[in-house]
């Protein structure tokens, strides 16, 4: 028995990762239009905790941003790599001290001001749209909560004969 490709159907993730993205360029846009080059809108949220509660270990950073280390480690190195954060030895041999270079330290009050403008900006989109975005989420996660991701592909999943 063959199978036809499933990638040939309409991705119905497709337009959620299009619109996020698309919101994601238009903050950085943002920071291009102020002269800030090398800053990511998934910077900020790590920048801000940093100038609030650092130095801290990116397992420490991680659990205070409620993201995964391995995220956190990523979004690290590329803030380190755009001279936003310094690096160095840990209270044990396993473990970095990540904290905000000059450059990084400097961008915070911007970037907090951003944030609370983004916020401000959802706000005005979800009075503006017949069902908000913030409403879909959390249906969404009460939805998950009652039989999540796993159990939900787990009842379409159809194996191929071994």
């Amino acid at each position: 028995m063959t199978f036809s490709d499933p990638t040939t159907r309409p991705d119905p993730w497709h337009a959620l990762h299009e619109l996020l993205a698309a919101m994601d360029a238009e903050i950085e846009q943002v920071y291009v239009e102020r002269g800030i080059a090398g800053v990511r809108p998934r910077f900020a949220y790590p920048l801000i905790r940093l100038a609030h509660a650092g130095p801290l270990t990116i397992r420490e950073l991680a659990e205070s941003l409620n993201r995964s280390h391995s995220a956190t480690s990523q979004t690290v190195a590329a803030m380190r790599k755009e001279g936003l954060v310094t690096s160095e030895p840990g209270p044990d041999a396993r473990t970095r001290r990540i904290d905000l270079t000059g450059r990084g330290r400097s961008l915070v009050p911007f970037l907090e001001a951003e944030w609370r403008a983004t916020h401000a900006a959802v706000a005005e989109l979800d009075g503006e749209i017949p069902y908000p975005m913030t409403a879909v989420v959390e249906d969404v996660r009460r939805a998950l909560e009652r039989l999540s991701m796993r159990q939900r592909i787990r009842r379409h999943l159809v194996e191929p004969p071994r």
